[in-house]
């Protein structure tokens, strides 16, 4: 009895407060004019919500039959991948010398479509993958229960940044670490809920994270270069589908579907993405670098 209330206490209160900080603390970094830029860039915002919403979802779905991941996982692949873009690939995309406002805007709009894109990936991904097994929640319930604490508290931080800056930025200085602190707790919570599965699966689920996260980024900067946008926005549109917020897909796996399996994706993926997007920066400011050099030797 006292396991099971302290599962749903977890559940229940700490979940949707920690997805809550990390949502505020998102807010903190937008303003009005992030959601408005659409208008002044429409075909590179469309591109890259383009590749998001429309090439990844059904790269990760044949990634889960090559793979022959079990079916809780393939759920939760798919759940991950219909997640926006975090705060985070606004970090990577400044060391890499991309276009971080461009980050923002997409990362913002993302962050409203999903209340639509979202439930459409999860719910057909839980029919193909569940079949009868699945439970699909009602969706108009689930849908004004995740809304409110993704729109709340980044609304709350927008106001916050607006009405008193100076105090936003000292309120940023602890979000951002407890951020990391929440997401660290969230990965061992997933981990100690579904040891057995993960400890038996997680070479397949290592293997199809890693190259979901390198196509992902790969293909990102790969079709906004062939869009012919400049190598700043590319960099920005590579780091916005490569990297997710996986602690809003942990939360719909326990907090929404009530399905732990499904979080050890966004678990492991959210570790590994940070080697990969680190690797893919860095590489980034050297091909950056490169004709600056070249130009400085006189070739």
């Amino acid at each position: 009895m006292l396991a099971r209330m302290e599962a749903s206490l977890v559940t229940n209160l700490f979940l949707p407060l920690a997805l809550a900080v990390i949502m505020f603390g998102l807010g903190l970094h937008l303003h009005i004019a992030d959601f408005l830029r659409v208008l002044q860039m429409p075909r590179t915002v469309l591109i890259g919500l383009g590749v998001q919403m429309l090439v990844l979802p059904p790269i990760a779905f044949v990634l889960c039959l090559l793979f022959d991941l079990p079916p809780l996982l393939a759920v939760g692949l798919m759940l991950l991948v219909a997640s926006p873009g975090g705060a985070t690939a606004n970090v990577f995309s400044h060391l890499a010398r991309g276009d971080v406002a461009l980050n923002i805007t997409l990362t913002a709009i993302n962050s409203l479509l999903i209340l639509l894109t979202l439930p459409l990936v999860v719910q057909y991904s839980m029919a193909y993958f569940l079949g009868d097994q699945a439970s699909v929640p009602a969706p108009v319930q689930k849908i004004v229960e995740v809304a409110s604490i993704i729109l709340v508290p980044v609304a709350l931080g927008m106001w916050l940044r607006r009405s008193r800056s100076s105090l936003a930025d000292r309120i940023e200085g602890i979000v951002q670490p407890l951020s990391a602190l929440i997401l660290v707790f969230l990965i061992v919570l997933t981990a100690h809920k579904e040891w057995a599965l993960l400890r038996a699966n997680w070479l397949q689920v290592g293997s199809v994270c890693l190259a979901l996260n390198v196509l992902s980024l790969v293909i990102g900067y790969g079709s906004a270069r062939l869009a012919r946008l400049p190598a700043r926005q590319a960099i920005a549109i590579a780091f916005e589908i490569g990297i997710h917020n996986s602690a809003l897909a942990i939360f719909i796996a326990l907090n929404v579907l009530e399905l732990p399996a499904t979080s050890i994706p966004a678990a492991i993926y959210s570790l590994l993405m940070y080697f990969t997007a680190g690797l893919m920066a860095w590489w980034f400011r050297r091909a950056h670098a490169l004709p600056k050099r070249l130009e400085a030797i006189g070739v």
